[in-house]
């Protein structure tokens, strides 16, 4: 671990002005994974300004009849606070389903969404890797890849992004609030985080020196019809090989709206809105969720320890759908 000056901030425009004055300082608030990436040699700053104490811990109504929560709000005051579980029990599923409860109780939503995405060899600073050090090229191409991406990889980067919150948030169409020294500004969820491209080593679309203030969620909560199905290599504190998110609107047996993300199968939450819009109007069963599904998956490619990966996404796919379409409010899925 490299040595590194720390700073403290008790207000979001100090924590703004310490991060331009030390350079390539970061922030810090649970440190699950910063800690780690510290601890690998990976993440190297010069300085950690610490903002557990600003005011962005509230969990709130907004005007439009959705939910504004602070980015220093745990992932356990999230899953269980009473409002969430009522009305989006499919982020409360999310978050249930990651990590372990040790975990949850010190990281935070904004961290969650700052996650580094997952690779054996980015976590590996004796190893080659365009995300650490662009142009050294991505030992995973032909290397050990299982746990790697089958959509929006590109021939720099094939790491998935690992945070059960963030597919959930995706799901429901959540939208990122930011503060920088310039002012603020919201981004949807899906213009958040990145594809790898020819830039890995840039996650998200922050610009410098930006701090994530909140999360806010839409009025439609998919309370009556969601499913959170993860499906991992061990029962607990295990990332997803594949996670579907779903909500359901139905109109009978009807699809009224629909939404569903993917984790584990790409660099970022992995949506696609056409193939959502295919499915209004069509009557919910066996073979609608199958076809969504080839939608969803199309142009899905494997490698030579992922290639399982596609068909298991597809079976994932259409048991969330499955359980969401039985299930009512208050019903735990099967």
């Amino acid at each position: 671990m490299n040595r590194f000056s720390y700073a403290r901030a008790s207000a979001v425009r100090e924590a703004l002005e310490q991060r331009r004055a030390n350079g390539s300082a970061v922030f810090i608030a649970g440190g699950t994974n910063l800690v780690d990436l510290l601890r690998e040699d990976v993440a190297r700053p010069a300085t950690l300004v610490d903002i557990n104490r600003l005011p962005l811990k509230s969990i709130e109504a907004t005007p439009g009849g959705g939910l504004k929560i602070g980015a220093l709000v745990t992932n356990s005051a999230l899953a269980y606070d009473e409002t969430v579980a009522a009305r989006y029990p499919l982020l409360a599923e999310a978050i249930l389903a990651g990590a372990s409860a040790q975990i949850r109780n010190v990281a935070t939503v904004g961290g969650n969404l700052l996650q580094r995405t997952r690779c054996y060899y980015f976590y590996d600073a004796g190893t080659a890797c365009n995300k650490r050090e662009p142009g050294t090229g991505c030992p995973a191409m032909d290397g050990l890849n299982r746990i790697h991406a089958i959509l929006g990889a590109s021939d720099q980067c094939i790491a998935v992004h690992p945070s059960d919150l963030c597919v959930a948030l995706a799901a429901l169409d959540a939208r990122v609030h930011v503060t920088g020294l310039k002012g603020t500004r919201a981004l949807s969820f899906a213009e958040f985080h990145r594809l790898p491209g020819d830039t890995p080593h840039i996650d998200t679309n922050l610009a410098e020196g930006e701090l994530i203030t909140a999360v806010e969620l839409p009025k439609e909560g998919y309370a009556a019809h969601h499913a959170y199905v993860k499906v991992r290599d061990r029962a607990s504190y295990a990332f997803a090989l594949v996670s579907a998110a779903v909500g359901l609107e139905l109109d009978g047996d009807t699809v009224a709206g629909v939404r569903c993300a993917l984790g584990g199968v790409a660099h970022k939450p992995w949506r696609d809105p056409g193939a959502e819009d295919s499915l209004r109007g069509k009557p919910l069963n066996a073979a609608t969720a199958q076809d969504f599904a080839g939608r969803l998956l199309h142009g899905a490619r494997g490698r030579s320890g992922n290639a399982f990966k596609i068909e298991l996404a597809a079976r994932v796919i259409v048991r969330a759908f499955d359980i969401a379409a039985q299930r009512s409010r208050g019903e735990a899925a099967s």
